[in-house]
């Protein structure tokens, strides 16, 4: 299996563990506007209840920092969704999404091959490091 989608398979899993274990908490029995990921990002899921530590001793160096970036801001956003207005749970909760995008793209600036994916992370950069600083503004001007 190609590098490239040896991560986005070990994303998947990761994220799908943490919804399926946040959906059994809460009772829920699903998310709406759940993505559906194309063919190529699709891997086996194990089942809730296995260890959800990434397989980072099966990932390459790139993969690894991929991982990394995500989980160093994974906290956060759990954190940051917790807020009691709504409003505030999900600026709070966007601004460490965003930062985890922003550090996957400059692995892909760093480790990516392909000059269009280099162009995509560095939109990907731009874009949220700016929505980043919106929703900061936001919440100093709005959260009480």
């Amino acid at each position: 299996m190609h590098r490239y989608t040896t991560l986005a398979a070990a994303t998947a899993a990761f994220f799908t563990l943490c919804s399926l274990a946040q959906a059994q908490e809460t009772g829920m029995q699903g998310m709406a506007g759940a993505a559906t990921l194309p063919e190529a990002c699709q891997t086996e899921v194990a089942p809730a209840g296995h260890d959800m530590a990434p397989p980072t001793a099966e990932m390459g160096e790139a993969q690894a920092a991929m991982m990394q970036g995500m989980m160093t801001t994974s906290e956060q956003m759990m954190q940051g969704i917790m807020a009691d207005d709504p409003d505030v749970a999900f600026a709070c909760g966007m601004i460490p999404h965003h930062q985890g995008a922003i550090n996957m793209a400059e692995v892909e600036l760093e480790h990516g091959d392909d000059q269009t994916m280099k162009d995509m992370a560095q939109m990907i950069i731009d874009a949220q490091t700016k929505e980043i600083a919106e929703l900061t503004t936001w919440i100093e001007e709005n959260a009480q």
